[in-house]
């Protein structure tokens, strides 16, 4: 089982950061999630590293006990999840109880990452660096939700992306309606598809072939892009302790 990463020596902040994901069994998402902690470590000044709720290590309770026998007694978590559903309101709850119970560290939980316009701004540079003009209808593709809530969240986020674009943008969604295949019919080409994925996922892989059969634009999961949104998530817990 992969161990937690041992923190940066001699942070700014000496509470630590801890970047909770959904985890994947994609062989590129933990990767990518390591990726983005180590750069906020890089960026903050902050020892930050990955915790995952399933499908990968390790787990909160793994990275809490590291701390812990390191001697942190306190510890910020930011669930790096878009939306406020299923993931957010029950499973980070419940882990961030468990890992406390366990090993004894006070654990803040940060906000989530979220769908507001610090994200809707990485997005709009994740389309400029792949070339994506104005002129390209877009269809923001998010994971969905049993939650109308969170699926309403991310339909607001892609009109937010559709101020001051010609063309339109439109949201689907992996794992409910609509679906890519429900949208894209609706929107005059050219397209580009555009995940609101932070790491690459087993989800993917239907749209990227439907990019590379239609020559579409696809950008990349916003990964390290993200460092800076999910430090300002930190602070801001900071505050609260």
């Amino acid at each position: 089982m992969p161990q937690p990463h041992p923190p940066p020596r001699d942070p700014l902040s000496p509470i630590p950061l801890i970047g909770l994901a959904h985890g994947s069994r994609h062989p590129g998402g933990s990767a990518a999630i390591e990726a983005l902690l180590a750069e906020v470590s890089r960026v903050g000044d902050v020892s930050a590293q990955p915790a995952y709720l399933d499908l990968a290590d390790p787990d909160l309770e793994a990275v809490t006990g590291a701390l812990a026998a390191a001697g942190q007694r306190r510890a910020v978590v930011v669930p790096l999840l878009f939306t406020s559903a299923f993931h957010a309101t029950v499973d980070v709850p419940q882990a961030v109880r468990a890992a406390a119970e366990s090993t004894g560290i006070e654990l803040l939980v940060a906000d989530i990452v979220g769908t507001g316009s610090d994200v809707a701004t990485l997005l709009e540079s994740a389309l400029a660096s792949a070339g994506v003009g104005p002129d390209a209808s877009v269809l923001l593709l998010a994971v969905g939700s049993s939650n109308p809530a969170a699926n309403t969240a991310v339909a607001a986020l892609a009109d937010q992306l559709a101020v001051d674009r010609p063309a339109p943008v439109r949201a689907a969604f992996a794992t409910c309606d609509p679906r890519p295949a429900d949208v894209v019919p609706e929107l005059p080409e050219p397209v580009a598809l555009l995940p609101l994925f932070l790491a690459d996922g087993l989800l993917l892989g239907p749209v990227r072939a439907l990019a590379a059969e239609r020559g579409w634009t696809m950008t990349e999961p916003l990964g390290e892009r993200a460092a800076g949104v999910v430090l300002d998530r930190y602070r801001a817990a900071l505050d609260r302790f």
